[in-house]
């Protein structure tokens, strides 16, 4: 079997130009020869050009630059990449086989190319290569390496061990356990995280981790009394954490977010990219699916679409130098993922989902407004809501594409959305306040859940529920075009209170 090595020589961690002007390159050794492609850093992660890598190793590819996507055609299985798209999407040739693989970021377009992060893309491309790829490089950057495990020991401790993850956005450790832990606490002082696992016992040598280069630096753990205590160090870089049981499994994993932005000598070249230029309104439901029906028969499709278009309408005449991007703009259904790969390329800035909420018991009390973000639920009613939510992947060709996304992996793909988390909760909590001011509907707050729609933009996003169709008054006052255009008002509002914090944030940095 022939064996394919990536060099990496980098000349600088933080570049935001193109390689023609700084020189970066990945180094392609084959039996064949070697050959240089371009590369380019971002934030300490290394992307490639699948079309220079294509030719490096001699592999047919077809490439739209009008659409900006490239096909590599290995012997047996095809890889597609589009630009600023967190997929990959894995074809096999001669047969119906077919992989969505969910990056935690997104590809770049560079100098008309695709460039994709070398670190989670090798093994899909080594997979549809059928050749090994591996990775080495002089400054000890292991990028074919994605995990640092430690040797779990069997024994009487409950925690044997732990599993660390580099992620783009943050670590995510996995905390190995023989048994299920009733109960857990977490508290940040100081630069250091610690956990507290009640009635569980620690292997403390097992736990111990020092040296790190990304957010988490040292992790030491101890057993005091009957619980055991694990303090995980980490660097300034630390934004937030998440604590959660893995659902069918005594495992807890813990995702450790870092910061979006660095300061750095090319941050005007990052303020132009995240100009606020660009509104993506998603219209949730349409065509087939309906979505939930009100106590009076009115369709929820119908109603997102009427609040999508007049919540367009404000943003079109009030800030004319915003591009608003729908969805869709008439009764129509679009696949869950496309509406996320609509937003990412047209480069939106900001995400908005529109749906209503209803109950399985008709008519209820329960009536108002929610804001939510995308994370793991939390209660079982936001895991309901997100359950009713992605059912509509059943009106698509081929609902299978989901299926990697639940328990672990959902974790995975929110730590993606970490990047964007502290702007989606800034504009949730604008939201929430202008909602508190309807006179009628209350506002229920923001609160979190797994939702499709949300996974594939690369973006601030959130998903609205504008009130329940349950409910007599609240289906009532959607159905009116003077509810829908309060409603879109109470939105329009918190866009503008959103973005001029944003702007002043983006002047500082």
């Amino acid at each position: 079997m022939m064996k394919l090595f990536l060099l990496v020589f980098i000349t600088s961690l933080f570049v935001y130009q193109t390689f023609a002007q700084d020189g970066n390159n990945v180094l392609v050794v084959t039996n064949a020869g070697m050959k240089n492609i371009p590369a380019y850093v971002r934030e300490g992660t290394i992307y490639f050009s699948l079309k220079d890598f294509a030719d490096a190793v001699g592999v047919n590819y077809y490439y739209n630059e009008d659409a900006q996507k490239i096909e590599v055609k290995f012997d047996n299985y095809f890889v597609k990449a589009s630009a600023r798209n967190p997929y990959l999407v894995l074809n096999e040739k001669n047969g119906d086989k077919q992989l969505i693989i969910q990056l935690p970021t997104s590809t770049y377009l560079i100098n008309k190319k695709v460039y994709v992060p070398l670190k989670y893309s090798l093994k899909t491309l080594a997979a549809a290569y059928g050749k090994e790829l591996s990775f080495e490089a002089p400054n000890k950057i292991v990028i074919g390496k994605n995990k640092d495990a430690i040797t779990e020991t069997p024994g009487a401790f409950n925690i044997t061990g732990i599993i660390l993850d580099e992620k783009a956005n943050g670590t995510l450790i996995t905390i190995k356990s023989n048994k299920r832990i009733p109960s857990y606490h977490s508290a940040f002082k100081n630069g250091v995280l610690t956990l507290i696992f009640r009635k569980v016992n620690v292997n403390v040598e097992n736990v111990k981790y020092s040296g790190g280069t990304g957010v988490v630096k040292k992790i030491e753990a101890k057993n005091v009394g009957a619980d055991a205590i694990i303090d995980i160090s980490v660097s300034k870089e630390y934004t937030t954490n998440e604590v959660m049981n893995i659902e069918k499994s005594n495992d807890i994993q813990i995702t450790i977010h870092n910061k979006l932005f660095t300061q750095n000598s090319s941050s005007n070249k990052l303020k132009e990219k995240w100009e606020f230029d660009v509104i993506v309104i998603d219209a949730g439901h349409g065509g087939q699916d309906a979505g939930a029906i009100g106590v009076n028969g009115v369709k929820e499709k119908d109603i997102n679409l009427a609040i999508a278009l007049k919540l367009g309408k404000l943003i079109e005449e009030n800030m004319k130098d915003v591009k608003v991007v729908y969805t869709r703009k008439t009764d129509v259904f679009i696949d869950l993922y496309k509406r996320g790969k609509i937003a990412n390329e047209k480069s939106g800035k900001l995400f908005i989902s529109i749906h209503c909420n209803s109950t399985p018991k008709k008519p209820s009390t329960a009536n108002g407004f929610e804001v939510y973000l995308l994370r793991p639920g939390r209660t079982k009613e936001a895991i309901s809501i997100a359950e009713f939510e992605n059912s509509v992947i059943k009106y698509e060709e081929n609902p299978n594409r989901y299926e990697k996304l639940t328990d672990e992996n959902f974790i995975l793909v929110s730590m993606a959305h970490s990047s964007y988390m502290k702007y989606s909760e800034r504009f949730a909590e604008y939201l929430h306040k202008e909602f508190s001011n309807h006179p009628t509907l209350s506002s229920r707050g923001v609160k979190q859940a797994g939702f499709y729609v949300l996974v594939g933009a690369s973006m601030p996003s959130v998903l609205i529920e504008s009130g329940f169709l349950s409910n007599t008054n609240d289906a009532k006052h959607l159905s009116t075009s003077k509810g829908q255009q309060k409603f879109a008002e109470y939105v329009f509002n918190g866009i503008k209170k959103y973005r001029d914090s944003y702007e002043l944030e983006m002047q500082n940095e």
